[in-house]
């Protein structure tokens, strides 16, 4: 019985309601996801795709939001000693809603509607690809930008 009522309050441990822990990760989050998904739709504002065009602005954002990724999480964690909400914030929150997969997939579906099925899959692929490229070319770069700078 006393094992069972070691972690108990009538032991003298405080308890917190459950989740408060991770209350501030989830504001970052929100916060910075507002703040991402902002900057999409920004983006979509000044260079929108005609109807049954090639999305260029969502294959953009995508592809400059995987290589800022890359370029954030080599310095966040081979370079500073960042605050615990940092990467949350920008990382999940900020290029989480800035970049898309869901508008990606939708521009797919759309393109293959209006029976553009080759610039579906030629989009499908391109981002894929672009985007895997984007994030190893900018981590990769970093990485020597941060050895160069130590020697």
């Amino acid at each position: 019985m006393t094992a069972s009522r070691a972690g108990s309050p009538a032991a003298g441990a405080a308890r917190r309601p459950a989740g408060t822990g991770q209350l501030p990760v989830v504001a970052v989050v929100a916060v910075g996801g507002a703040i991402g998904a902002a900057a999409r739709y920004a983006a979509a504002l000044w260079w929108p795709t005609p109807a049954g065009g090639f999305p260029w602005t969502t294959f953009w954002v995508n592809v400059v939001g995987c290589a800022v990724i890359g370029v954030f999480l080599v310095v966040i964690t081979e370079a500073v000693a960042a605050h615990r909400l940092v990467r949350p914030f920008f990382g999940t929150g900020v290029l989480g809603g800035f970049t898309t997969f869901s508008t990606y997939a939708v521009d797919i579906q759309r393109l293959a509607d209006a029976g553009r099925t080759a610039t579906a899959l030629a989009y499908l692929t391109a981002t894929l690809c672009a985007a895997l490229a984007a994030v190893t070319l900018a981590a990769a770069a970093t990485r020597r930008a941060l050895t160069r700078r130590q020697r």
